[in-house]
């Protein structure tokens, strides 16, 4: 466990006492300094300077101690909003706060200091309680927010490791002969599901006369994922590991015109007498929170080999082409860094779904209609 030190905690001295923080007073009026510094230093040690250039050699000498800067913009010769172009510069406003003092509160110039980096004003006539508490609770707003940067650089540069760390493991992986046979036999089973589905279609077609699906799209999991997924559930890296605990290497999407279409082809899979079913879950009649809908099923599908027959897991999706529509836009939106309005945009995409699935299943009720007008002539 860290322990992070903030402004506010300051540093420890030899004998174990705790040094006050300093700070830096930059104002052309005395009086003004001299009764900020009557306000503050029974808590701060106070460092004073008159003019912007006095401001900026303060700053170099001390940069590593300031606690804060508590700055006049109306100076001659350099100006407040000068000291603060220098300190952006040379990387001292990332490190520093900086409390304007003004006698000016128009919401122009307030607005202007915002947008350079000021995080706080003390406007004047000074008032003692005022000026103590922002002072405070500047520095401590400023160590904090630092503070929860810091941590997600820490958490950014560990997930940049683990990433190297899956990389050359998926790169070792990929050089193993019981790996590649592992995904060779893996790709059979996508052939053997494949295969078994586009013969149900050409029996729908010439039946029926319609096709029961649109397209099959099929995938191998990446040694990259197959790595991630079992290190995630604490399982070590082996041939037999990836046998038992994973069921998604061969994975199958399967894109149907009407939700029943769904139903009765997963049921003619299923009911083959060689296809085993491990699990079903139906995200069709109990859609996930943000909307989801689709069929999956885990098989256990029998392959052919020269000098053997072995069963090997794969998934498969059923799903409509409106679903698959909706899933396609949700994941990428997903993925995307930064999204404004993400609350809003998940609230949307989730009435995308709900009205997605009434479409389905009014465009079933047309076709059931269609057919039956069919019939009846």
């Amino acid at each position: 466990m860290h322990t992070l030190l903030t402004p506010r905690s300051g540093i420890r001295g030899n004998l174990g006492k705790t040094e006050m923080q300093k700070i830096l007073v930059v104002d052309d009026a005395a009086v003004n300094r001299e009764l900020l510094r009557e306000m503050l230093e029974d808590n701060y040690v106070i460092e004073m300077a008159e003019n912007g250039q006095q401001a900026l050699r303060k700053l170099l000498e001390f940069k590593e101690e300031l606690a804060a800067v508590l700055l006049d913009l109306q100076m001659p010769e350099m100006d407040g909003f000068a000291v603060i172009d220098a300190m952006k510069e040379n990387g001292w406003l990332e490190q520093i706060p900086v409390l304007v003092i003004s006698i000016e509160s128009t919401p122009e110039v307030e607005n202007r200091c915002l947008e350079i980096g000021v995080s706080d004003f003390i406007h004047k006539p000074f008032d003692r309680s005022i000026v103590k508490n922002r002072v405070r609770n500047t520095i401590d707003l400023f160590a904090y927010k630092n503070s929860l940067e810091q941590q997600v650089e820490e958490q950014r540069e560990t997930l940049r490791q683990q990433d190297r760390i899956i990389r050359i493991q998926a790169e070792k992986l990929k050089e193993a002969e019981p790996f590649n046979r592992l995904m060779m036999e893996y790709r059979f089973a996508i052939m053997e599901i494949e295969t078994r589905l586009k013969v149900l279609n050409e029996e729908f077609s010439r039946e029926y006369k319609r096709n029961p699906f649109e397209s099959i799209k099929s995938r191998l999991k990446t040694p990259e994922s197959i790595y991630e997924k079992l290190e995630r559930k604490g399982h070590p890296i082996t041939v037999d590991n990836i046998r038992e605990h994973l069921t998604d290497v061969a994975g199958l999407r399967v894109i149907c015109s009407f939700p029943d279409d769904i139903y009765r082809l997963a049921d003619l899979v299923i009911r083959q007498d060689d296809i085993l079913l491990l699990r079903k879950k139906d995200y069709i009649q109990n859609p996930k929170d943000n909307g989801y809908r689709s069929l999956h099923l885990i098989l256990s599908v029998p392959i052919f080999l020269s000098n053997e027959k072995k069963y090997m897991k794969a998934e498969v999706q059923f799903r409509t082409i409106a679903m698959d529509f909706w899933a396609s836009l949700e994941h990428k939106l997903k993925y995307k860094k930064n999204v404004k309005n993400a609350t809003q945009i998940v609230a949307q995409l989730k009435a995308c779904a709900d009205s997605i699935e009434m479409l389905d299943y009014q465009m079933q009720d047309l076709r059931n209609k269609i057919d039956m007008d069919g019939r009846s002539i």
